[in-house]
C-alpha cells in the first residue's frame, strides 16, 4: 500500500513538473527556432534548459535565419545546422590527432594579424628605433655638442611661457609613458617573461593596459593645447627655404636666420600633430570598437577611387566584423606610433645633449641671448624691444693697481710707479665705478683705478705708499 502510495505521487509530480515546462516553454517563432532571452537568463541562472530544440534541430537549411533577421548574417550560407552540430557534438569530424582538443573548432581569422604583429611590425619597428639611436650616436661622434658661436651676453630672453612649457611637457610625459606601455604589450611576452616570469609579467601587462588607457586622455589634451598655442608661429616662411637649404648650420659652423620656430622645429611640429592626430583617433577606435569603426568606410572610399587597383592591393573588404576593425585599427596604431617614437628620439636629442642652451627653452623658459641671435635672429629682432632683458650679475673687479701695492721690492721695476721713475709721468684717471661696471674683466683689468703721482728713481717708498682705492662692487 505504501510502495503504492510512493509511486503515484512521484508519477503525479513528474507529471506537472512535464506540463509546466511545456505550459512555460517561450515561443521561438520569432527567432526562427534560435534560443530566446528567456532561454539566455536561464542558463545564466543555473537553470536546466532543455536544449533539444537546438540540437535537433540539424541537417535542414531551411531553417536558417533570414538575411533580413536580426539573426541572419549570412542568411543560409552560414550553414547553421553545421554550427548546431559542431555544438552538440553531433558532427561527423576527422582529425589527424587523438588529442583532447581534436575536435574543438577554432577559428583562426586573426592569425594573419597576428604574424604581422609578431613579424613584420616587431622586428621592422624595433629596427627603426634602435637604427635613429646609432645614427645620433655617430653623429654626436662626428659632429660632437653643437656649442654657442659667440661670446655669451650673461642676458636672458624669455621664449615661452609657463603655460607653453606646460603644455609641452604634458605631452611629452605622456608619450614616454604611452611609448613605453606600449612596447611593454609589443615584445613584453619575448622579452620579460624569461627575465621575470609569467606572474610579473602579468602584473605588468596588466598595469601598462591601465596606464597606456587612461594616459592616452592627457596625451590627447596636450595634443590640442600646443596646436593652439604654436599654430600661428608654425607656418612656413620664406627663411625657412635657406635654413634647409645650409641644413640648418648643424652639418657647419654658423647658422641661417630663422624665427621663433626654424625650419626643423616646424617639421617635428607638423609631425607631432598629424601623426599624434590619427594615433588618437586610432586609439580611439581601439577603445570604442562598437562605435568607432573606420577601416570599413576607408577601404570604401579607396575602393570608389581606384587606388587599390593601382597599388596592387585589388578590391578592398568593405564589410567587417568588430574584431577586424580592432585589428586593423591596432596595427595602424602601432605603425604610427614607431613612425613617431623615431621622430621624438631625435628631437630629444637635439634639444639635450646634441645642442648647448636649448634645453633652457623648456626648461626654464628664458634662453642666453648670444643663443637666440644666432638660432633665432629674426625672432630676437622682433621681440627684443619688448621682452624684459634680465642682466647678468658681474662680480667686482678689484683694481689691478692693489696688486702693485703688494708687491715686492724685487718687482717693483714692474710696476707703473717704476716705470715713471724713468721720466714720464703716468698720468690717469679714477675709473668711476659706473664704466667700470660696463667694461669686461678683460679691460678693467688695463684700466688703473688710482691716480699716480710722480716718483724718483731714489725714493721708491713714495711709490709704493700710492695706494690705489678699492672699485666698490658693482650690485
Amino acid at each position: 500500500m505504501l510502495r503504492a502510495l510512493i509511486a503515484l505521487i512521484l508519477t503525479l509530480s513528474f507529471l506537472s513538473t512535464a506540463s509546466a515546462q511545456s505550459a512555460d516553454a517561450p515561443d521561438r517563432s520569432a527567432t526562427g527556432g534560435a534560443q530566446t532571452l528567456e532561454d539566455i537568463m536561464a542558463r545564466q541562472s543555473g537553470e536546466a534548459v532543455d536544449n533539444r530544440f537546438r540540437s535537433d534541430a540539424t541537417g535542414d537549411a531551411s531553417q536558417a535565419a533570414d538575411i533580413t533577421n536580426q539573426l541572419g548574417t549570412l542568411g543560409g550560407n552560414s550553414d547553421p545546422e553545421l554550427w548546431r552540430a559542431l555544438r552538440f557534438g553531433s558532427a561527423d569530424i576527422t582529425a589527424s590527432n587523438t588529442g583532447p582538443a581534436a575536435t574543438v573548432l577554432i577559428q583562426d581569422g586573426g592569425m594573419s594579424w597576428l604574424k604581422f604583429r609578431s613579424g613584420p611590425l616587431a622586428t621592422y619597428g624595433g629596427a627603426l628605433l634602435m637604427g635613429m639611436i646609432a645614427l645620433l650616436a655617430a653623429f654626436f661622434m662626428y659632429r660632437g655638442r653643437i656649442k654657442i658661436d659667440g661670446e655669451k651676453t650673461g642676458r636672458k630672453i624669455t621664449r615661452f611661457k609657463a603655460i607653453e612649457r606646460f603644455g609641452h611637457w604634458l605631452l611629452s610625459g605622456s608619450f614616454i609613458l604611452l611609448g613605453l606601455t606600449g612596447l611593454i604589450s609589443l615584445f613584453g611576452r619575448k622579452f620579460l617573461i624569461p627575465t621575470f616570469g609569467h606572474d610579473a609579467f602579468s602584473f605588468i601587462a596588466a598595469g601598462s593596459k591601465w596606464v597606456h588607457n587612461n594616459v592616452s586622455w592627457a596625451f590627447m589634451l596636450a595634443l590640442g593645447m600646443i596646436f593652439v598655442m604654436w599654430v600661428a608661429e608654425n607656418i612656413p616662411h620664406r627663411s625657412d627655404i635657406n635654413w634647409l637649404r645650409k641644413g640648418g648650420g648643424i652639418f657647419s659652423k654658423g647658422h641661417p636666420p630663422a624665427k621663433k620656430f626654424n625650419a626643423g622645429q616646424k617639421l617635428i611640429f607638423w609631425s607631432v600633430i598629424v601623426l599624434g592626430l590619427s594615433i588618437s583617433v586610432s586609439g580611439l577606435s581601439l577603445l570604442f570598437p562598437f562605435e568607432l569603426n573606420m577601416f570599413a568606410a576607408t577601404f570604401a572610399k579607396v575602393n570608389a577611387t581606384g587606388i587599390g587597383g593601382l597599388l596592387g592591393f585589388g578590391e578592398l573588404r568593405e564589410t567587417l566584423a568588430p574584431h577586424e576593425e580592432m585589428q586593423y585599427s591596432q596595427l595602424w596604431h602601432s605603425i604610427v606610433s614607431f613612425v613617431l617614437m623615431a621622430i621624438i628620439i631625435a628631437h630629444i636629442y637635439i634639444g639635450t645633449v646634441g645642442m648647448e642652451g636649448a634645453y633652457d627653452a623648456m626648461g626654464s623658459g628664458e634662453v642666453e641671448e648670444q643663443w637666440a641671435r644666432e638660432h633665432h635672429s629674426l625672432w630676437v629682432e622682433e621681440v627684443l624691444g619688448e621682452e624684459v632683458v634680465v642682466a647678468k650679475p658681474v662680480r667686482a673687479v678689484k683694481a689691478p693697481a692693489s696688486k702693485a701695492a703688494k708687491a715686492t721690492a724685487a718687482k717693483a721695476a714692474k710696476t707703473p710707479a717704476a716705470k715713471a721713475a724713468k721720466g714720464s709721468a703716468a698720468k690717469t684717471t679714477k675709473a668711476p665705478a659706473a664704466k667700470v661696471a660696463k667694461a669686461p674683466a678683460v679691460k678693467a683689468a688695463k684700466v688703473p683705478a688710482a691716480k699716480t703721482t710722480k716718483a724718483a728713481a731714489a725714493k721708491p717708498k713714495k711709490a709704493a705708499a700710492a695706494k690705489p682705492k678699492k672699485t666698490p662692487p658693482v650690485k
